[in-house]
């Protein structure tokens, strides 16, 4: 694999994976829209890897504050976290169904659903329903304020990211802004319930990938991948929560409407 694409690949999954754009429909265009061959499992690990990465240490202090309050060592430093002692039994609950659809349909989303069709669609639809969220989302609660059922509402909600073109952060931001939380809120709390995900779904591919080990060939863009995958994840979880503090989703309507739209058309082009 040349560096050159494992760097673009590794920068459009750190874009991707947080932004509510869906990393599986950018990672699905960008290889088929330039030709390049599919990156196979083994730089999907590093991907996925350096996501993961970038998430929990964005997060850390999160993670180790509801560490304390579980093993009941110490008083957590979030103020959310003060508030909302059992947000981290609420992430497990709201992990479940994502972890469900994986387990059932994984196979079959990969190997089914990757047409350019069902991403145009997807990728349309939940931009339209992250617009009704702008519109009628409340935008009241914080972390603090999170509650069983908005944990079940947006865990279902990040069940339907298996669909290539849905989007994980997508669906579970929008599932937050009908449940009434802030725009910076839903962001947070969707990037809180992706750390498990992320960490599962690195670890099953490593799984798959270790009795053929890392070829010779593949250990340079492999770490690149991770490298450059975590460094503009973090940048991008940052800046996105900074700006979701004033400002809208709907830049990300727009670009989800309009890619959808030219997904379609170009899907619509090849079966013709």
């Amino acid at each position: 694999m040349p560096l050159y694409q494992a760097i673009v690949l590794a920068v459009v999954q750190g874009l991707s994976e947080f932004l509510p754009i869906s990393s599986t429909a950018h990672l699905v265009l960008f290889p088929w829209l330039l030709g390049w061959k599919d990156p196979g499992l083994t730089f999907d690990v590093a991907l996925h890897a350096g996501t993961l990465v970038a998430v929990a240490l964005y997060f850390w202090r999160y993670w180790l504050d509801m560490v304390q309050i579980i093993l009941g060592v110490g008083e957590p430093r979030n103020s959310d976290l003060k508030e909302n002692r059992r947000l981290f039994w609420f992430l497990v609950v709201a992990t479940i169904p994502a972890a469900a659809a994986g387990w059932r349909f994984e196979h079959a989303a990969e190997e089914q659903l990757r047409s350019p069709l069902i991403i145009g669609a997807a990728l349309i639809v939940v931009g339209l329903l992250m617009w009704a969220g702008e519109r009628l989302g409340r935008r009241q609660r914080e972390l603090g304020h999170v509650t069983f059922l908005d944990s079940l509402v947006v865990g279902v909600a990040q069940a339907f990211a298996v669909i290539p073109g849905v989007s994980r952060s997508g669906a579970t931001m929008t599932a937050g802004l009908l449940r009434g939380m802030t725009r910076a809120t839903s962001a947070r709390f969707s990037f809180l319930l992706s750390t498990p995900i992320i960490a599962g779904a690195a670890l099953k591919k490593s799984l798959e990938i270790r009795h053929t080990g890392l070829p010779p060939e593949m250990r340079l863009p492999f770490f690149v991948g991770v490298i450059v995958a975590a460094l503009v994840g973090y940048l991008v979880i940052a800046v996105l929560i900074r700006y979701l503090e004033r400002g809208t989703f709907r830049i990300f309507v727009v670009y989800r409407v309009a890619l959808g739209m030219i997904v379609l058309l170009l899907g619509w082009g090849l079966r013709r």
